[in-house]
């Protein structure tokens, strides 16, 4: 018989082949298209920045240096580099400003990256270095940190100024700088003093005059004029102010339908029952003292007639219609008032109460001012103004920024110098650090340490100096023990850049560095792309 042996299995360890080309390809063409992204943004960072033109599809055109703006409008196809423009918008969610900063350390972290690979070090290891790095950074960071309290007016402005000065805007920061801290302070609630809603500042952007002309208004602005069409009052003082949801004009059938009248006597009837309809309505808000109707668009039905205006007009209640829906909460809020949704609830406790409301004219427009308002909400409106539209967006734009940054040193109180002082700093703790750690991990804080110079670097690059003599003397300057020396660009020197008052708050710093190091860490782990049909 003869005897039946089984085939022995082969070991798999020696035979085993893994195509790990592939692997590099996706994760190299992943790098190379978030840092292309990373560079297009770079050369607007900082004070002498360039400014971007964006000309959209529709044709319109926006004249930009924010990061966050520049990468929204840009159209990104490759799915790593879509993640860059997340990044930058996380960024504006959670500081408000550095946008442009966050993606030019991403772009520098992934070419360090990009090196590392290349001399065989595993990703993941790679992963957890920059993760342990970005931990220390952030610690060194709070360290140099200067505390700040928020009686200390002058201090803020400084720092609303700073994150100004790199902007289209950047002339006006005089004027804007002390305006963003004026109105988040006016809305800072006692009872919850780490938290700003910056919901609660509008901005009303208004074509003519310069940016000099914008202003801070305590109360409330219409961008629209009070409604003149049957002569009603356009100035009112001692205002009762409603805010109504429902139409002054006769009610409609529910569904499509028409009504055909053959008689003379019918239609009078008709046209005499819409008018003792609506003077029945305005003869309710009349006799709760009300004498300025807020009233929200409809998209039903007209929300007044010409008819109904008339009406108002001799009871002598100014009108102001075509209030957005979205405006409500915010005027609401403002007047401490409540919205009135139906004719049945119109009740006097219901109204806001203000000194005057008029109508000015601002050029050859004109808005409507509601001032003095009695207990007003915690709110606070800002007018401003622009020779065209691209200043005055470009002016929003900035002044939003401007915000942010005092709404951070709302939330933590902490300054920390700017003009590439801190990152140098960093760079140069890091890079004593990683001697201290063993192995790959010191190999790779080494890199990370090296990619932060990148700020310093293309600040001096984009104000025209020699960046590689600046950066040298730059960390000559803090190995020395000055840890607050920073690039001048404006002199285009090394100076100590806290005395030049270039501050910016702690949570830019920490936040820019901590996201940008947590895109990284992902785009590195990614090993293939799948595309679902």
């Amino acid at each position: 018989m003869a005897a039946v042996t089984a085939a022995q299995p082969r070991s798999s360890k020696t035979e085993s082949y893994v195509d790990n080309k592939r692997k590099e390809d996706i994760r190299q063409a992943n790098i190379n298209a978030a840092r292309s992204v990373a560079d297009a943004v770079r050369t607007s960072l900082g004070p002498k920045g360039m400014d971007k033109m964006i000309s959209t599809a529709s044709g319109e055109v926006i004249i930009t240096n924010d990061g966050a703006t520049i990468l929204n409008k840009m159209e990104v196809l490759q799915p790593a580099a879509k993640m860059l423009v997340e990044l930058s918008k996380s960024q504006d969610a959670a500081a408000g400003d550095g946008t442009t900063t966050v993606v030019v350390i991403a772009g520098a972290l992934l070419k360090q990256c990009l090196s590392l690979l290349s001399h065989g070090i595993h990703p993941t290891v790679i992963s957890d270095s920059l993760h342990k790095a970005s931990t220390k950074a952030v610690d060194v960071l709070t360290a140099m940190a200067v505390p700040l309290e928020l009686s200390d007016r002058e201090s803020l402005i400084k720092s609303a100024s700073t994150s100004l000065n790199s902007k289209v805007v950047s002339q006006y920061s005089t004027l804007l700088a002390p305006l963003a801290v004026d109105s988040v302070l006016s809305v800072v609630d006692p009872a919850k003093p780490d938290m700003v809603d910056l919901r609660d500042i509008k901005i009303v952007k208004k074509l003519g005059g310069t940016v000099d002309d914008t202003q801070l208004i305590k109360g409330l602005v219409f961008d629209k004029k009070a409604s003149h069409a049957a002569g009603g009052p356009t100035r009112m003082e001692n205002a009762k102010i409603a805010v109504i949801q429902f139409q002054i004009s006769p009610p409609k059938t529910d569904i499509e339908q028409s009504i055909v009248v053959s008689d003379y006597t019918q239609m009078d009837r008709i046209l005499k029952e819409e008018r003792n309809y609506i003077l029945g309505m305005i003869k309710k808000i009349k006799a709760t003292g009300c004498n300025v109707l807020l009233i929200q668009k409809s998209i039903l039905r007209d929300a007044v007639t010409d008819l109904s205006l008339h009406y108002l007009a001799k009871a002598k209640i100014m009108v102001i219609k075509d209030v957005e829906r979205d405006d409500i909460e915010f005027i609401t809020k403002t007047l401490n008032c409540l919205p009135i949704a139906n004719i049945e609830h119109f009740r006097a406790e219901k109204l806001g109460h203000a000194d005057l409301v008029e109508e000015v004219s601002i050029g050859d427009a004109k808005i409507v001012k509601v001032t003095g308002i009695k207990d007003m909400g915690r709110t606070t409106t800002v007018l401003v103004r622009g020779s065209n539209q691209l200043v005055i967006d470009e002016a929003e734009r900035s002044l939003h920024d401007a915000l942010c940054v005092v709404r951070c040193l709302v939330s933590k109180r902490f300054l920390i110098a700017g003009g590439g002082a801190p990152e140098i700093e960093l760079s140069r703790q890091l890079g004593a650090w990683s001697k201290v750690l063993h192995g790959m991990e010191g190999y790779c804080v080494r890199s990370f340490a090296e990619a932060l110079e990148v700020i310093p670097y293309t600040l001096a690059e984009n104000a025209g100096l020699n960046p590689i003599a600046i950066v040298t003397e730059l960390r000559n300057r803090h190995a020395q023990g000055e840890i607050n020396a920073g690039i001048n660009v404006r002199k285009g020197q090394i100076t100590n850049i806290l005395e030049e008052n270039v501050v910016q708050p702690l949570l830019v710093s920490t936040s820019a560095i901590t996201l940008a190091t947590e895109c990284v860490r992902m785009i590195l782990k990614i090993d293939d792309i799948v595309n679902v049909r």
